[in-house]
């Protein structure tokens, strides 16, 4: 069982703040579904046709020729969630352009998307009120054809200065946007959102002021984007759903990483965490780990998360999902509520400096996606552990019903501290883990014979961290790339 916790996600049930067993994760949510309330959505996992030098700079003819081929998929699957009702259809992130471009490579493929906050256009049926708008305008006629809301990504260019930030502008005069655009089922371009927090994108620019951009629709509410990177932050993620935005709209180009980051565990768990629909759509390709798309809410999963050996292609998700109501605004304030100032949690980038709550278990120190976990092993057959980085601490009560010890190892492990390894942001994480079954390494003097793929350890266990603020994540995952929690189709 892992419990994440990141100093920038709230958490939105106090209960969560003792827990570690996954059998809790059952009974946290305290809300239940409404019936009848409900809307047909769809994600698209892309195999994106990728531009083989994405570093040399094209026309616009090129970029062009280029980018239909990705649209032409495109069409396909919005043909085909039309057919299957759907009413919000969701493509994943650099799906049309694709990756690893310069600033100045990139240039053939940007369009400058007017802000819909600012005018009303429909790309479809106003095709010559402005130039070079020609992905715009397919995206549009492709929403307005199969009567459907429809979300993309793209690359924006916006001239210099901005409204929002007249005195700011890059040293080449204009700013270059990874770019979130929804339309109606009529193709009216009804939101445009700016990535906030880019991973190592050097095409584009860090908008100069944060967007909190949401759109409503007639069948499930209000709307919020964010893309890939965003979800590990608290803006605009948390921020929007401390606006009481329940639906979350989430293009990514993921790589996964075990045994945390993981596409379907880490979005699921911030639906969990979060008590909030996520929409999560992403790119598929195998060469860079990037697989897992899903419909996550509250009270179920539909998911795809391809294996070594599947053929690599798209998948279309087509589900049913619940309406989420509104939050009380005093529960969203209670549940955002920062740590008392004389809390004894620290903030710094090594917890662990602080001194750690005496322990009788014996600990070690394993490197776990280039962060220095303490671990102690799981060795009885019931017992209870506990282990603490710092003044952060994971207890677990446990009794195996199942278990040889002469082939599984098992560990608790604890984390707090700043992850400075492909991103910056702050962490504090509990997790029981057979270290020698994952895809990583664990440095230690504790060596252990590799658990075989399919064998299968049980245990009632019961557990809580004493984390320092009110945001966390739960997930569990089990072998084959399972989430344990809900249910998925792979």
């Amino acid at each position: 069982a892992i419990i994440q916790h990141f100093q920038h996600f709230p958490l939105f049930t106090p209960l969560f703040r003792k827990m570690l067993a996954v059998v809790l994760l059952l009974f946290c949510l305290g809300e239940t579904e409404s019936a009848g309330d409900s809307y047909m959505a769809a994600v698209y996992e892309h195999r994106v046709i990728l531009n083989p030098n994405p570093r040399v700079p094209v026309t616009r003819r090129e970029a062009l020729i280029h980018m239909q081929k990705n649209l032409d998929i495109y069409e396909e699957q919005a043909a085909k969630a039309a057919q299957q009702g759907v009413q919000i259809l969701v493509f994943p992130e650099d799906g049309i352009h694709g990756f690893n471009f310069t600033r100045s490579s990139i240039s053939g493929y940007l369009e400058t998307i007017p802000d819909p906050q600012e005018e009303s256009w429909n790309p479809c049926t106003e095709p010559d009120k402005y130039n070079n708008t020609e992905v715009l305008q397919r995206l549009s006629c492709m929403a307005r054809r199969n009567n459907l809301y429809l979300v993309a990504n793209m690359p924006d260019l916006q001239p210099c200065p901005l409204k929002t930030a007249p005195s700011t502008c890059p040293p080449d005069g204009h700013w270059q946007f990874n770019t979130n655009v929804a339309f109606n089922s009529d193709g009216l371009l009804v939101a445009r959102y700016h990535k906030y927090n880019l991973f190592f994108e050097e095409s584009f620019d860090t908008p100069p002021k944060l967007e909190l951009i949401t759109f409503d629709t007639p069948f499930a509410g209000k709307f919020g984007l964010i893309i890939c990177f965003d979800i590990l932050f608290h803006d605009p993620t948390v921020a929007l759903v401390k606006m009481g935005v329940r639906q979350l709209i989430f293009p990514t180009a993921w790589m996964n990483e075990l045994p945390l980051l993981d596409s379907i565990q880490f979005h699921r768990a911030l639906s969990l965490g979060a008590n909030v629909t996520v929409l999560s759509s992403n790119l598929r390709k195998d060469q860079l780990r990037m697989t897992g798309s899903g419909i996550y809410t509250p009270f179920s999963a539909t998911f795809h998360h391809a294996v070594k050996g599947d053929p690599e292609e798209g998948r279309l998700l087509v589900a049913t999902v619940p309406v989420l109501g509104p939050v009380g605004m005093n529960d969203v304030n209670e549940s955002m509520s920062p740590v008392p100032a004389e809390s004894d949690y620290c903030h710094t980038d090594r917890c662990a400096d602080s001194p750690s709550p005496a322990s009788s278990d014996p600990t070690f120190i394993g490197t776990m996606m280039h962060d220095p976990f303490k671990f102690v092993l799981i060795k009885e057959a019931e017992g209870n552990l506990t282990v603490c980085d710092g003044k952060f601490c994971c207890h677990l009560q446990y009794k195996w019903t199942a278990h040889d010890e002469r082939k599984e190892l098992y560990a608790l492990g604890a984390f707090a501290g700043t992850h400075t390894v492909d991103g910056r942001y702050a962490l504090q994480v509990g997790i029981r883990i057979s270290p020698q079954s994952c895809m990583y390494s664990v440095e230690s003097q504790h060596r252990h014979p590799h658990t075989p793929p399919h064998t299968h350890a049980h245990t009632q266990s019961l557990g809580y961290l004493t984390f320092g603020v009110r945001r966390v994540l739960p997930s569990c995952m089990g072998s084959g790339s399972e989430v344990s929690e809900g249910s998925g189709t792979s």
